[in-house]
């Protein structure tokens, strides 16, 4: 994942900030506790397709 990539986009459901979870290759939105795919290393930021983060997730 591009780092010049993570800085300019935000969570579609909060506009907060991204973190990229390169074990699951996923962006991570910590205050909506979702975490959105990329597929062939093109984020998909639908909320339709987010899966939500369990308690033990979010604190890792």
């Amino acid at each position: 994942m591009d780092h010049r990539l993570l800085e300019i986009i935000a969570c579609p459901v909060c506009n907060g900030k991204l973190w990229f979870n390169q074990k699951s290759q996923e962006l991570i939105c910590k205050p909506d506790a979702l975490a959105f795919p990329l597929r062939d290393g093109i984020p998909v930021l639908l909320e339709s397709e987010a899966r939500a983060l369990d308690a033990e997730e979010m604190n890792s």
